[in-house]
C-alpha cells in the first residue's frame, strides 16, 4: 500500500518536519493540529509574556481556532467533513478545561451535519507550543 502526503495551503504550516495529513489505502490520517494562525506565531486565544511563558490562556477561543484548522486540512484534502471517523484530542488542563472543550467539539462534530466520530481525550503536561489542546483526527476517503 502506498500513502500519499497532503499539505494544506491554508492551514497553519506544521511545527516540524511532517505533513499535515497522510492518506493511507482509504484512510486519511491527520497529524496533531493545533491553534495557530498560518504564516504567523499567532495563537488565538494565548497570552504570553516576554519569555515566551503563558500568563493566560482562552481555551474556548483555542479550541475554535484549533477545530478550524482541522477542518481546513479535511476539506483541503478533498474529504466530506462527515467523512471523519475518530478524534484524539490532548489537553494540558482537563480539570479546567474540559467542559469548555466539550461544549465547543459539540459544536463542531456532534449533532445534526457533523460527522459524530469516535473519541479519546488525553490529559498532558505540555504540548511542542504554548497551546493547551491539539487535536488528531481520522477520516474515512470515499
Amino acid at each position: 500500500m502506498t500513502s500519499e502526503r497532503i499539505d494544506s495551503t491554508r492551514a497553519p504550516e506544521p511545527v516540524g518536519a511532517f505533513p499535515h495529513a497522510r492518506r493511507a489505502g482509504n484512510l486519511l490520517f491527520l497529524s496533531g493540529i493545533g491553534p495557530r494562525v498560518r504564516g504567523s506565531k499567532e495563537i488565538p486565544g494565548v497570552t504570553l509574556d516576554d519569555e515566551g511563558n503563558i500568563t493566560d490562556y482562552d481555551i474556548e477561543a483555542q479550541c475554535r481556532s484549533c477545530f478550524d484548522n482541522v477542518r481546513t486540512v479535511v476539506e483541503d484534502s478533498g474529504i466530506p467533513w462527515t467523512n471523519v471517523v475518530d478524534v484524539l484530542a490532548f489537553l494540558t488542563n482537563m480539570k479546567d478545561d474540559f467542559s469548555i472543550y466539550n461544549e465547543v467539539y459539540a459544536e463542531y462534530f456532534a449533532g445534526e451535519g457533523n460527522p459524530n466520530p469516535s473519541r479519546t481525550t488525553i490529559e498532558i503536561g505540555s504540548l511542542p507550543t504554548p497551546i493547551a489542546v491539539e487535536v488528531k483526527v481520522t477520516a474515512i476517503i470515499d
